[in-house]
């Protein structure tokens, strides 16, 4: 089986570098030549152009940074679409809005091309060790196909129906993940004004009912002062704005999420886009003068 991968950020680059460590036969293609060279080292083939990547091969790969750019990937003059042989099967792991990922896959499957959306859940220190969750949304003969090439790639799977439905729990995950973060920055900062020692609060809501995954992910790079989650706030309020749209189709009334999007947008006003999202937090220590520090703690989130 020949294999392209398009997108080599930050996650791409890490789910690309678990395929070619399973042997997979890979070819890529990314803006970014150093993120292309990088994956080279690690014995992928260079694409010189999306068309390049598409020419004869079984299965694509794509994990970008916004619905546009899948758009422009997909759908532009010598995009993808125009490229991939008939029964290829093309597998968006970006995260993507429902809407958009259904009206592409009519395309796709309009030219006989598969599609499966498969967006990685987890955070890019779990895609470095192949642990990330994928949810995948697609016709389920098409998944079974390539079920074994998705477990190459990550850790667990978990099929949830047809096209726009892996979209949709992604970003669900990823509200209760953000809106989770604001509430750890404020029940740190309660604890520290109270005079607590922050390294054994860490371990008393790492041991409670308050625990959560994200806390004890982001916690510690919040207490070390890096903030270094690999997350962005603009891919934090990309994902906040699928949300808030959503629960405007859906008539679902997001008090909360609007509250925390708009603390996002404050957010990269003060500290820009590229921050990482726990600057969100930052806030806060500002206005208040009190960082949230405590020794002991790594400057990255670690592997387990």
């Amino acid at each position: 089986m020949k294999c392209g991968f398009i997108g080599l950020g930050i996650l791409g680059s890490k789910l690309c570098k678990n395929l070619l460590n399973a042997g997979v036969n890979l070819i890529v293609y990314d803006l970014d030549e150093k993120a292309i060279l990088a994956a080279v080292e690690l014995g992928a083939t260079s694409g010189g152009s999306v068309a390049d990547v598409c020419s004869g091969i079984d299965v694509l790969f794509t994990c970008l940074p916004s619905p546009a750019a899948s758009a422009q990937v997909m759908e532009s003059d010598g995009g993808a679409l125009s490229a991939l042989p008939l029964g290829a099967t093309w597998i968006e792991i970006s995260t993507t809005e429902v809407d958009e990922i259904k009206r592409l896959a009519a395309v796709a499957n309009a030219k006989g091309i598969n599609v499966l959306e498969c967006p990685a859940t987890g955070g890019v220190h779990r895609a470095a060790r192949g642990e990330m969750t994928l949810l995948v949304g697609g016709d389920e003969a098409v998944f079974e196909t390539q079920r074994s090439l998705l477990e190459k790639m990550s850790g667990q799977i978990i099929f949830m129906g047809e096209i726009g439905n892996a979209s949709l729990i992604k970003v669900i995950t990823n509200l209760l993940c953000l809106v989770d973060l604001v509430a750890s920055g404020e029940a740190l900062m309660l604890a520290k004004r109270g005079g607590l020692d922050l390294g054994k609060c860490y371990q008393a809501i790492t041991a409670s009912s308050g625990n959560s995954r994200e806390f004890e992910d982001w916690a510690p790079v919040i207490l070390n002062g890096t903030f270094n989650t690999g997350f962005t706030t603009n891919l934090g309020l990309k994902d906040l704005g699928f949300v808030t749209d959503l629960g405007h189709k859906l008539n679902v009334p997001l008090k909360l999420t609007g509250l925390v999007e708009q603390m996002f947008i404050e957010s990269r006003s003060k500290y820009g886009g590229d921050a990482w999202t726990p600057h969100v937090i930052k806030i806060m220590e500002d206005e208040t003068g009190v960082e949230l520090r405590a020794p002991g703690f790594p400057d990255v989130i670690q592997p387990e």
